[in-house]
């Protein structure tokens, strides 16, 4: 593979229902894997994982504005439009 690769994870139209299910269970899985990261690097190690120590809040505050958008399409009885490309390359070392 000598290129990006774009794979399509989320593409159409949702109910604030189902855009919450999908997008929610998303990036609590990412902050759940980065917890375990660091958890690990601390049994291991000694020490947090530092990527894991960045991402955390980050990925909490996107979830905060993420939960925003959604009580927005609620209150206004609106389906939501979400597009998700995943840009996959091989580091060169």
């Amino acid at each position: 593979m000598n290129k990006i690769e774009k794979l399509t994870l989320i593409e159409g139209n949702f109910s604030f229902d189902e855009a919450k299910e999908i997008l929610i269970n998303m990036y609590s899985s990412k902050i759940n894997f980065h917890t375990t990261q660091n958890l690990s690097s601390q049994e291991r190690f000694g020490k947090d994982d530092e990527m894991a120590q960045k991402r955390i809040p980050l990925l909490r505050k996107e979830m905060k504005k993420l939960e925003e958008i959604l009580l927005e399409a609620k209150a206004k009885n609106k389906k939501l439009v979400v597009n998700s490309e995943i840009n996959i390359s091989l580091l060169e070392d």
